[in-house]
C-alpha cells in the first residue's frame, strides 16, 4: 500500500509545514515560525499569498510596507523570545527580494533567524524575461535573489515541489540552531510556487526542533579554571549570548561568588542588573570610564557570548596589560576561538554555572572589588549629571531626555535603539532594570531597524511598554512602519528627537578632517556653504499623518508629562523633542576610522597626526 498524501501546490505545502515547526528549550514548547510579513507582487500573490489566504487559521499575516521593515520587524520579535521563536518574510521578485539584503544581513550579523521567502523567475524559463528580472547572458540560473547568498545562512531555490522536501528541514535546522542561526532563504520561483504536488502526509506532521545547551567540554574546563585562579584582575565582558541563552542568573551566581566584575558590550548590556555591585556597564568606545579602565589592566578577559566587534575593543587599543589573556565561552567555535583566547565551547547558561562550581570558594582580592566599586561610585556620578536638568523650563540635551525616559519607564519596558548618537549616550548612560530592557542593535548599527523593531518586540511581549528611540536622520531612513503599528493596533511609543542632522557622523566628520560635510539638515548657498536656517521639515506632522497620537514636548517639564502620557497610551503615540546641544560623556576609548594620509586641509592633516598617535597602540593578541 503507497504512503497517504495530500495533493497541495508548493507554496500551500511550505505553508502548513511551517506551521507544524516548533522549538523546544528546557522543557518549553514554542512555535519556531509564529507568522508572516508580506508583501505581495506578481512574484507571490498567487502562490504563497493564496496559501496564507488558504491557511489563515493556522498562520497568522502581518501586512508591512518595506521589505526591508519587515525583516526588522520578525529580528525585533526573534530577539525578544530568545531566538526561540521566529517569523516568515514574503516578497515579490525583483526590488521587492532586493530590498531584503538590508535586514537579512542585520538578522546574520546579529545571529538572529528569519525566514526569507522571496519570489524568483519562472524555473521553466517560460516567461523570460519577466517583469523585473535580471537577466545574466551567461547564468542563466542568476537572479537578484543571489545577492541574498553572502548575507544568508542558508539558502536554496526550490525549482522543484519535490526539492522542498529536503530543503525546508534543512532551513528549520539553521533557524533553531543556536550556534548557526541567522537569515535562512528559500528563494520561490513563481511558477513552482503555483505546481502541485502529491506530499506525504509526514511532511506536515509537528516536528520539534531542541535547542542545545551543549556542556563544556572537561578539558576546556579544567583549563578554564585555571586560568581563572591564576588571574588577579580578571574582568568579564558580557555579550549578547549571555541573553539569548537566558544566563543572567547564571552569570550573577558566578560575579556574587567570585568578585569578578562585569562590562557590558552593546548586545551584553542589561546581563546584569545596573544596581548590581560588580557591573560596570558599557565596554570599548561607547563604554564607561569604569568599565575602561579595568579593561585597559585586566590579566584576564572572559567574554561570554561576544564576537568581540571593534567598537568592544577599542579597534585593539583597549585591553593593554603586557600579560594579557582571554578566556572565551562561547556556543560558537568561530568567536571562542578569537584573540588566542583559552576556549569553552559550550552553552552560556551551563558555561557560567559549570565555572560556578568549579570555582567555589575562590575569590578575587578585596583590594580590586574596592577598585572597581570606587570606579562605579564616581562613574554613577557622571551618570546623574548627565541626566539631571536642573531648569525644568529648558530646552532638553540628549541626555536629559534619556535621564526623563528614565524616571517613567518601569523595569519591564523595553528600549529600542539602533544607530546615530542615541547609541553611544545609552551604553554610557542607560541603567538597565531587567535583562530585555535594553535592545540595541550595533551589530549593523542600521537606520531605520527602530520602529519596525518596536512592532516585532510588541507583538512578542503584548501588554508590555515598548520604546523607539529615534533621531531624526534615522527618522527619515524608514518611518513607514508607523502605519502597520496603526493597523495591527499595536501600541508603541516613539521617541523622536530632532537635532536637525546627523549628530554622530557629524561628530566623527569634524574628529578624521571630513569638517561635517553633508551631515546636516540645513539649507545650502550657492557657494555650497550652509545658511544655519534648519529645513522646514515637520517631523511630528509627518508621523500625525500616518496615525500615530504625537505629543510635542519644549521643555524638559513638557517632555517627561508627554513621555508619562504616552506610556499610558493604549495605541500608537509619538513624543517629538527639539533638543539643545551637549551633556553626554566623551569617549572613553578609541575607535579606529582611518583619516587621509595627505591633504591639503589643516582639519584633515591634523586628524591624521591623532589618528597615528592612536593607532600606535593597537595589539594583535596572538
Amino acid at each position: 500500500m503507497s504512503a497517504a498524501t495530500r495533493r497541495l501546490t508548493t507554496a500551500q505545502a511550505l505553508v502548513r509545514f511551517l506551521a507544524a515547526q516548533y522549538t523546544e528549550r528546557d522543557g518549553v514548547r514554542h512555535r519556531l515560525i509564529a507568522g508572516t510579513w508580506g508583501i505581495f507582487g506578481h512574484g507571490n500573490v498567487a502562490g504563497v499569498g493564496q496559501a496564507l489566504v488558504e491557511y489563515g487559521d493556522v498562520m497568522p499575516f502581518h501586512q508591512g510596507r518595506s521589505e526591508q521593515a519587515m525583516v526588522h520587524a520578525a529580528v525585533g520579535y526573534a530577539r525578544q523570545l530568545d531566538r526561540l521563536s521566529a517569523k516568515a518574510v514574503t516578497t515579490s521578485i525583483g526590488p521587492g527580494a532586493t530590498n531584503l539584503v538590508t535586514g537579512a544581513a542585520l538578522a546574520t550579523i546579529n545571529r538572529l533567524p528569519v525566514l526569507l521567502l522571496p519570489g524568483d523567475y519562472f524555473a521553466s524559463h517560460a516567461a523570460d524575461p519577466l517583469l523585473q528580472q535580471l537577466e545574466h547572458p551567461a547564468e542563466a540560473d542568476v537572479s537578484v535573489n543571489d545577492a541574498l547568498r553572502p548575507v544568508s545562512r542558508y539558502f536554496d531555490r526550490i525549482n522543484r515541489p519535490e526539492a522542498l522536501l529536503a530543503s525546508a528541514p534543512r532551513a528549520m535546522r539553521v533557524l533553531a540552531d543556536p550556534a548557526e542561526t541567522g537569515a535562512v532563504t528559500l528563494a520561490l520561483p513563481q511558477d513552482v510556487q503555483a505546481e502541485a504536488f502529491d506530499w506525504p502526509e509526514e511532511f506536515f506532521a509537528d516536528r520539534v526542533w531542541r535547542v542545545r545547551r551543549p556542556a563544556p567540554d572537561p578539558g576546556e574546563l579544567a583549563d578554564a579554571v585555571e586560568a581563572l585562579r591564576a588571574a588577579r584582575r580578571p574582568l568579564i565582558v558580557a555579550g549578547g549570548g549571555v541573553h539569548h541563552s537566558g544566563a543572567e542568573a547564571a552569570l550573577e551566581a558566578l560575579v556574587d561568588a567570585t568578585g569578578i566584575p562585569v562590562a557590558s558590550t552593546q548586545a551584553g548590556k542589561g546581563s546584569l542588573r545596573h544596581d548590581h555591585p560588580a557591573d560596570l556597564g558599557g565596554i570599548g568606545h561607547t563604554g564607561t570610564a569604569v568599565a575602561d579602565d579595568l579593561a585597559r589592566t585586566a590579566d584576564l578577559v572572559i567574554g561570554v557570548g561576544t564576537r568581540y566587534s571593534d567598537f568592544t575593543t577599542a579597534s585593539g587599543t583597549l585591553f593593554q596589560d603586557p600579560d594579557v589573556r582571554f578566556l572565551n565561552l562561547n556556543i560558537t567555535a568561530f568567536d571562542a576561538h578569537k584573540l588566542a583566547a583559552r576556549t569553552l565551547v559550550c552553552d552560556a547558561r551551563a558555561g557560567l554555572t559549570a565555572l560556578t562550581g568549579a570555582l567555589s570558594g575562590h575569590r578575587v582580592p578585596s583590594s580590586y572589588e574596592d577598585e572597581y566599586r570606587g570606579g562605579r561610585a564616581r562613574w554613577e556620578e557622571t551618570v546623574r549629571a548627565a541626566l539631571r536638568a536642573d531648569d525644568e523650563n529648558a530646552v532638553p540635551t540628549q541626555t536629559q531626555v534619556l535621564g526623563a525616559l528614565d524616571a517613567v519607564v518601569g523595569d519591564e519596558d523595553v528600549v529600542i535603539n539602533a544607530a546615530g548618537s542615541l547609541p553611544g549616550d545609552l551604553h554610557k548612560l542607560w541603567r538597565s532594570r531587567s535583562p530585555r530592557q535594553y535592545h540595541l542593535e550595533y551589530g549593523y548599527s542600521c537606520m531605520g531597524y527602530e520602529i519596525p523593531a518596536a512592532l516585532g518586540v510588541q507583538q512578542a511581549a503584548p501588554g508590555v511598554p515598548v520604546w523607539a528611540l529615534v533621531g531624526d536622520g534615522t527618522y527619515l531612513m524608514n518611518p513607514t512602519e508607523i502605519v502597520t503599528a496603526v493597523q495591527e493596533e499595536l501600541p508603541v511609543r516613539l521617541v523622536l528627537v530632532q537635532n536637525h542632522g546627523y549628530a554622530s557622523i557629524g561628530g566623527l566628520s569634524e574628529s578624521v578632517g571630513a569638517e561635517r560635510f553633508g551631515t546636516d539638515y540645513r539649507h545650502r548657498a550657492a557657494d555650497g556653504t550652509f545658511t544655519g536656517a534648519p529645513l522646514p521639515v515637520d517631523l511630528a506632522a509627518n508621523a500625525a499623518s500616518l496615525g500615530m497620537d504625537v505629543l510635542r514636548a519644549k521643555t524638559v517639564r513638557e517632555l517627561r508629562e508627554a513621555l508619562s502620557t504616552a506610556r499610558a497610551a493604549t495605541r500608537p503615540t509619538c513624543v517629538y523633542v527639539e533638543t539643545a546641544a551637549g551633556g553626554a560623556p566623551g569617549a572613553e576609548a578609541w575607535w579606529d576610522v582611518p583619516v587621509a594620509e595627505v591633504s591639503a586641509r589643516d582639519a584633515a592633516t591634523g586628524a591624521r597626526a591623532r589618528y597615528e598617535h592612536a593607532v600606535a597602540d593597537r595589539r594583535h593578541h596572538l
